[in-house]
């Protein structure tokens, strides 16, 4: 089964047009383009496509079965099941472990999608009864409920549940605790250092 994959849907689809444009002005550059231009306007894009990859579609929090992946920018971060003592959210998600504790890039929680999440749990229903009514929609109790134990509660927070759910059930298992790992990440690094060596062409060639 494909593991879960916690990140921002906004800037996952954002990332992804970025690619098509860059795909499509690469093609452009290499079937129209002429040197030196040609190749400035490629580290540029070079440069700008890197920057997408490991800002906006490289971060993620992936749960498995025998941990949490952290993916930010450019490290990959994983963390036993077992070694998860805590799970906080502020603007962004923090897990805690021991003495550690990793700041994950996605999914972040805004102040304006926070002031949203507030604004879901008010009470929906008529300020008043009479010859006129408002036209703000009742709801049932149950929906009410529902509101109102969503009230100020992000998709960060969610995350940041489920995570915290899962690791209190995985702490039962048999087994030791392991450290936290971090490594870098290839692909991020690769990325980055094919927009260096379109730069120092462009540097050369003009």
């Amino acid at each position: 089964m494909k593991p879960q994959i916690f990140r921002s849907k906004t800037a996952w689809v954002l990332g992804w047009v970025w690619m098509a444009f860059a795909a499509f002005n690469g093609a452009d550059l290499i079937l129209n383009g002429r040197i030196p231009s040609a190749m400035v306007a490629g580290a540029v894009l070079a440069v700008l496509t890197a920057a997408v990859f490991v800002g906006c579609l490289r971060p993620a929090i992936v749960p498995r079965e025998d941990g949490i992946l952290v993916r930010n920018p450019l490290r990959n971060v994983f963390v036993p099941w077992k070694a998860v003592d805590g799970v906080q959210v502020s603007h962004a998600i923090t897990i805690e472990s021991g003495d550690s504790s990793v700041r994950c890039w996605t999914p972040q929680a805004s102040a304006r999608e926070r002031a949203k999440a507030v604004r879901r749990g008010t009470v929906a229903t008529p300020a008043k009864q009479g010859r006129y009514p408002t036209s703000r929609p009742q709801v049932s109790k149950a929906e009410q409920a529902a509101l109102t134990a969503m009230a100020g509660r992000t998709h960060a927070d969610w995350v940041a549940q489920q995570l915290t759910d899962t690791a209190e059930k995985k702490s039962r298992d048999p087994g030791e605790r392991r450290p936290l790992t971090m490594t870098w990440s290839p692909s991020a690094l690769s990325a980055l250092a094919a927009a260096f060596v379109f730069v120092i062409a462009a540097l050369i060639v003009t």
